[in-house]
Formats: structure tokens, sequence, C-alpha cells
């Protein structure tokens, strides 16, 4: 059964709160972090019930409003490290060890996840769409993306680089997507989404700004959510 993770306050129990020494030899914008995420109660709640990472309820608050993933389904996963949307989504299609129908993908080595194939590989490599087609087995239901381009520090040139997956992830879903599928991805709020955006309304029949309890308020992260995919233009109509 799939829990939703209550919001802080809710709990019938309290945690205590775990303090970060400043004599810890961290910089101090590194303790605060580290601090804050110690006692992130997302963070707290995915350790207890055995999911990877935090961004686990991401999905999940947004399945549950959405209802995306049903039993079944084919599902892709871009940027899948360390697991935690693979482990819900295989989980909510009720995806069997012994023939998994979800794909993730990610250049970061992880631990298996019951009920998904991961592909060891960078998604921007030429032969990673036809190799996660190939291991799927046909086409997905959905294409998840939860990528984000490592940090350098400079928040317009990290914005750009994630957009860039992001479009990068739009295109490759409307390339392999069934008729009536689905495109989930991280972006950032900004000015540059707005050519990702005018994609999907053109290729999906409904597209959506998310924003789910479990992405953080100071967060500039959102997702872009575009429902029934409307399907490819034959090239001989075109």
């Amino acid at each position: 059964m799939n829990k939703k993770p209550q919001k802080p306050g809710s709990g019938a129990s309290r945690v205590l709160k775990t303090r970060v020494k400043k004599k810890s030899g961290l910089k101090e914008s590194s303790r605060r972090w580290l601090q804050r995420h110690m006692n992130d109660p997302y963070v707290q709640r995915s350790k207890a019930e055995g999911y990877r990472s935090r961004a686990a309820y991401k999905l999940i608050e947004i399945d549950d409003r959405y209802k995306l993933l049903k039993p079944g389904m084919k599902v892709i996963d871009l940027g899948a490290a360390p697991g935690g949307w693979c482990q819900v989504a295989a989980t909510r299609t009720k995806s069997a060890p012994e023939s998994p129908h979800v794909v993730g993908i990610d250049y970061l080595g992880m631990d298996a996840v019951p009920g998904a194939l991961v592909l060891e590989m960078d998604f921007l490599d030429d032969a990673a769409p036809a190799r996660l087609i190939e291991e799927l087995g046909g086409e997905p239901d959905i294409v998840l993306s939860d990528m984000a381009a490592p940090t350098t520090g400079h928040r317009r040139t990290d914005h750009i680089r994630t957009e860039h997956l992001c479009e990068v992830a739009a295109d490759f879903a409307i390339s392999v997507l069934k008729p009536g599928g689905h495109f989930l991805s991280k972006t950032f709020q900004g000015g540059t989404e707005h050519a990702v955006l005018d994609l999907l309304k053109r290729n999906f029949r409904s597209v959506h700004h998310v924003k789910p309890p479990a992405s953080r308020d100071e967060s500039v992260e959102l997702y872009l959510l575009a429902k029934d995919f409307k399907g490819r233009v034959d090239d001989a109509s075109d």
C-alpha cells in the first residue's frame, strides 16, 4: 500500500531536531544545508518507508493528484538515480521483477530496484533512446524525468542547463510515447521554459505546472505535466 507523506507537524509523534555543531569543520552554508536536510520530514519518512530519496514523495503526490500510473503501464524514468521514482513507478504499475515494464537510465550507478531495469549510461548519449525502447519492449505509456544538471553555483547557468535537459526529455517523449501517453519533467521557474511549454501544448491535450508539497517552498523547481499525447503525424501526411 502506498502511503501519503504527512505534512510537517501533522504526525502523531514528534521527531527530535538534529543539530550540526558549528565546530564540525563544515562551511556555514554547508552546515545549515546539512542540518535542514537531516531535519526534513520527507527525508525522515523516506528512511522509515524504504524510499531511496525524498524525491519519491514528489512523484507520489503528483500521481495521487493526477492518477498517472496504472497497473501494466510501460514507464521510462530519465535520470533515475538514486531510484526513488523507479520504486514508486514499479510499485504503482505492479511491475514484476521477472518481467519489468519500468526502465530507468542514469550515468550514475545505483542499486537494483525490484520491478525496474536501469541502464547505467548518459541519456544524452546518441545510443540511449534506442536502448531504452529496446529494453522496454515497446512504446512507453509515460515518460518521467527528474533530471537536473550538476550545479555550478551560478544560478542562471544551472537554470539553462537543466532547461536543456527538460527540452531534450520532451523531444524524446514526443518521439516515443503511445497516443494518450503522459510526460512529467522537472523544470525551473523562469523565462526559458516557454519554448518547452509551447512544444508540449502543440503535442498534448493538456499541460500543467505542478509544485508538489514535497518540493521545498524556497526551491525554484517546478514540474511540467503534459497529459494525453495527441500522437505523431505520419511522414506521408506531413
